[in-house]
């Protein structure tokens, strides 16, 4: 009786994996970023409709892969709404995760309605690539601020 309270999980956790990989490993971000990609004004920043307008900045798009990989700290603004927290670094996900779930975000809540329209869906490859940089928090709130996106 006790395997089957074990392995359970783990079929389940696979299953849902194999159905829809982004969305799978987005549950570990529903907590703060909340399941509609909402966030909470003033303490997790909103997903939904911001997403599109990090990714339409110059390195808007290999930011937010360092986002996942390394962390943000620091206060930001989102569409007049401050924000002044520490996202974790999620660096330990497989390369393939990391793109899935960018790509879950980058499609959910109408976000797909924003993108430009040669938007490619991100790869493993890619954050591959990136997974090299070995970025501090800071050093990504600093790129941020270089991305030009309006407060």
């Amino acid at each position: 009786m006790r395997k089957w309270l074990v392995v359970l999980p783990a079929v389940l956790s696979l299953t849902l994996a194999a159905a829809q990989p982004g969305e799978a490993v987005f549950q570990q971000c529903a907590g703060c970023h909340q399941a509609s990609g909402q966030g909470i004004p003033g303490v997790f920043p909103p997903l939904m409709g911001h997403l599109p307008e990090i990714l339409s900045a110059k390195e808007g798009r290999s930011y937010l892969v360092q986002v996942l990989l390394y962390g943000l700290s620091g206060p930001i603004s989102i569409k007049g709404q401050k924000y002044n927290g520490a996202m974790p670094a999620f660096g330990h996900l497989k390369d393939e995760q990391i793109a899935a779930v960018l790509n879950y975000v980058a499609t959910s809540w109408g976000n797909d309605k924003s993108l430009a329209k040669d938007h490619k869906p991100f790869t493993a490859a890619e954050v591959a690539q990136l997974r090299q940089n070995k970025l501090t928090p800071a050093q990504l709130l600093e790129l941020r601020a270089k991305l030009g996106l309006k407060p």
